[in-house]
C-alpha cells in the first residue's frame, strides 16, 4: 500500500483518483444483519433468499362487487338484463374469489331485488381481480441488493409474510479533534451526513488537539470506518495528519481536492480512516468524495442516482484541482451554485453535485453535465 509522509503546505499534492483507489483497496463489504421492517425504511437492502410463493397466492378481488362467471354473462345489458343460473357472492377488495367464478361486477351491474339475480352489464374474465402471481412470481427476490429500502419493498415484505429484512449498515466512529473553545461545527454536519447516508455512529469521540492524544484515540470501539473531524491543515495546533504518521496510519496528506485540500486518508488496523478538515465546507466536499464513496463500498450500494441537465452558466476550474461544484436545478438546467469554495447557503440549496476532473478547465454554458443529486426521492 501506499504510504507518504505528511505533505507541507508547498508540496506535490495526491490527486483525488489516486486517494480514492489507496482507501478502497481492500475495503471489503460489511456482514448483512436483519432488522425489524419498522426499522428497514431507507437502509441498503442486502440479498435475500426469494419469495417461496406467488403474489398474490390465489386470484383475489381488486374491488368490492360480485364474483360471477364471464360466460354466464354474456349479451347481458341494461336493455335487456339476463338471469343467472346461480345467485352471485359478494366480496370485498382482498378476498380470495370464490371457486367457478373469474371477474367482477360493480354492485349496480347486478339486480338482487327479485328471486332471480338479473344481470344487467357484461364482464371479460379476469375483469375486476388480481390474477395468482400477478404482482409478483414465485421465486422473486424480496428486495433488490444494494437498492435502498423503500415504502413499496415493505409493502412487498409484508405481503410475503416477512417480519425483518436484510440490510448492510456500516459502522463508523467519528473522532472530533476539539477546536479552541467547543466541538468543530463540522463534526455534526459530517454525523447527520454519514446517518442519512444509512450508516450507523458508532461512537463519537472527543480529543485534544495534539499529536499524542489524537494518536491514542485511535484505538477504540471497532468499526468498519473511522472519520477524524479538524486538525488537518497547516495551523501550529494542526496535528492529525501528523498523529495518523505516528500510528504508521498515514497513506497521504493533502490532496488534490478544492475544497478539502488538507483532507488525509489512511488505514489503521485494516480500518480505513478519513481525517477531513474542520471547516464546514471542506469537510462537505470531503465527505462527497471520499467518505461517501467508501460507506457505498461497504454496503455495496448500487450506483447513487446521477441527473444529466445542461448547464444555465459556464463553469470555471483551476487545472490540477478537482474542484467540487455545487449545483442547483432550475427549469431543466443545472445552476452551477457555488465552484471551489462553498457558502452555508449554497450547501443548504443545492440539488446536486458534480466533480470537476484535474485536467478539465471546466465546461460552457448550455454543455450537458452528469451530477450526483444530493435530494433523496424517498
Amino acid at each position: 500500500m501506499m504510504r507518504t509522509p505528511p505533505s507541507s503546505g508547498t508540496g506535490t499534492l495526491t490527486t483525488l483518483e489516486t486517494a480514492l483507489a489507496a482507501l478502497l483497496d481492500g475495503v471489503s463489504p460489511v456482514a448483512p444483519c436483519f432488522v425489524p421492517l419498522e426499522q428497514a425504511m431507507g437502509h441498503i437492502a442486502a440479498a435475500m433468499p426469494p419469495i417461496a410463493r406467488a403474489l398474490p397466492s390465489r386470484d383475489i378481488a381488486a374491488l368490492d362487487g360480485w364474483a360471477c362467471r364471464a360466460l354466464e354473462l354474456v349479451g347481458a345489458s341494461a336493455y335487456s338484463p339476463l338471469a343467472l343460473p346461480a345467485a352471485p357472492v359478494w366480496v370485498e377488495a382482498g378476498d380470495a374469489m370464490p371457486s367457478g367464478t373469474d371477474c367482477l361486477l360493480h354492485a349496480d351491474l347486478i339486480d338482487c331485488s327479485m328471486p332471480i339475480a338479473m344481470a344487467v352489464g357484461e364482464a371479460v374474465p379476469g375483469q375486476g381481480m388480481r390474477r395468482r402471481g400477478e404482482d409478483m412470481a414465485e421465486g422473486r427476490p424480496p428486495v433488490l441488493e444494494g437498492e435502498t429500502i423503500r415504502a413499496a419493498d415493505l409493502l412487498v415484505a409484508r405481503q410475503a409474510g416477512l417480519q425483518q429484512l436484510a440490510v448492510r449498515e456500516p459502522r463508523v466512529r467519528v473522532i472530533d479533534i476539539e477546536a479552541a473553545n467547543h466541538e468543530t461545527v463540522a463534526t455534526h454536519l459530517i454525523r447527520e451526513s454519514v446517518t442519512a447516508s444509512n450508516a450507523a455512529i458508532a461512537q463519537t469521540e472527543t480529543t485534544l488537539r495534539d499529536a499524542a492524544s489524537i494518536a491514542a484515540r485511535l484505538d477504540g470501539e471497532a468499526c468498519d470506518l473511522l472519520l477524524l473531524v479538524g486538525g488537518t491543515g497547516e495551523g501550529r495546533a494542526d496535528a492529525t495528519a501528523e498523529a495518523l504518521a505516528r500510528r504508521n496510519a498515514l497513506i497521504a496528506h493533502r490532496l488534490a481536492l478544492k475544497p478539502g485540500t488538507t483532507t488525509a486518508i489512511g488505514r489503521f488496523g485494516g480500518m480505513p480512516v478519513i481525517a477531513l478538515p474542520g471547516a464546514p465546507e471542506h469537510a462537505f466536499a470531503g465527505f462527497l468524495a471520499l467518505v461517501r464513496p467508501v460507506l457505498d463500498r461497504l454496503a455495496i450500494r448500487s450506483e447513487r442516482p446521477v441527473s444529466r441537465l445542461p448547464l444555465s452558466r459556464k463553469i470555471s476550474s483551476t487545472v490540477g484541482l478537482c474542484e467540487i461544484v455545487l449545483l442547483g436545478r432550475e427549469q431543466d438546467m443545472w445552476m452551477p451554485l457555488a465552484t471551489g469554495d462553498f457558502s452555508l447557503e449554497a450547501m443548504r440549496l443545492a440539488d446536486a453535485w458534480l466533480a470537476v476532473p484535474g485536467d478539465c478547465e471546466g465546461y460552457a454554458a448550455g454543455a450537458p453535465v452528469s451530477a450526483f443529486t444530493l435530494r433523496s426521492p424517498n
